[in-house]
């Protein structure tokens, strides 16, 4: 049973690890974009050259990062209740296709950028137009993305809350992350200009759990007690 501590430190590394590939690949490209500004925006973008091009791998990656993070935190916290952890990952798994296919935008408009031949029957400020679109419906999606990457935290949280393996607080923690990511995305659609992240103040959650079960793992006995009476 031991070998469970092998699975918490695997899934802190996994969530840890994700975090500055996600930063550069998630969060970073919007740096790039001037509101209202298509040509700077085209400007900065090619002013990045190769790494706004790598943070599109980066964002990818991050994805197929996610769906191994998940089935290795159900392994860990199935003992708890199987159709929550069940429902957790779920949650999680149905963020992935909407953030990859948001990529596609971002490839669209590296497309638009390097302008093939059949793209010449556009003027420069049509393509540049063009450009600032999917980088738009790249940011729209992101945010749908974010209702699952905030609601896979309440049931995750529930768990650790329940679990007796891991300290109480860090579910409760991650209970609120939920509520953080859920109001940014009512924010992002009725309040655009408001430019201040919740998630910002409300995720030290996940900054905390991973890094418990990096160091710390969990209560092995517990865990086994936990997993026996659960099946």
């Amino acid at each position: 049973m031991k070998s469970i501590n092998k699975t918490a430190r695997l899934a802190g590394f996994l969530y840890l690890i994700m975090i500055p590939f996600a930063i550069f690949g998630v969060m970073w490209p919007s740096t790039l974009i001037v509101t209202g500004d298509a040509a700077l925006t085209v400007s900065n973008i090619r002013a990045s050259g190769s790494l706004f091009a790598l943070s599109i791998f980066s964002a990818l990656l991050v994805q197929l990062g996610h769906i191994w993070l998940v089935l290795v935190l159900y392994k860990l916290l199935k003992a708890v209740n199987k159709n929550h952890a069940l429902l957790m990952v779920i949650l999680f798994l149905i963020s992935v296709p909407i953030t990859m296919l948001s990529e596609l935008n971002r490839l669209a408009a590296l497309l638009l950028m390097n302008g093939p031949d059949y793209l010449a029957t556009f003027t420069t400020a049509q393509t540049q137009s063009l450009m600032m679109f999917f980088l738009d419906l790249r940011e729209q999606g992101v945010f749908i993305a974010t209702i699952f990457w905030g609601l896979w935290l309440f049931p995750m949280g529930y768990l650790i809350f329940k679990s007796g393996y891991i300290p109480k607080i860090l579910g409760v923690f991650l209970m609120i992350g939920c509520f953080g990511y859920l109001i940014d995305y009512v924010i992002f659609f009725l309040i655009p200009d408001f430019d201040i992240s919740i998630a910002l103040f409300t995720g030290f959650g996940e900054q905390l759990f991973p890094l418990w079960l990096l160091i710390k793992g969990v209560n092995v006995e517990k865990w086994e007690k936990c997993a026996i009476e659960t099946d």
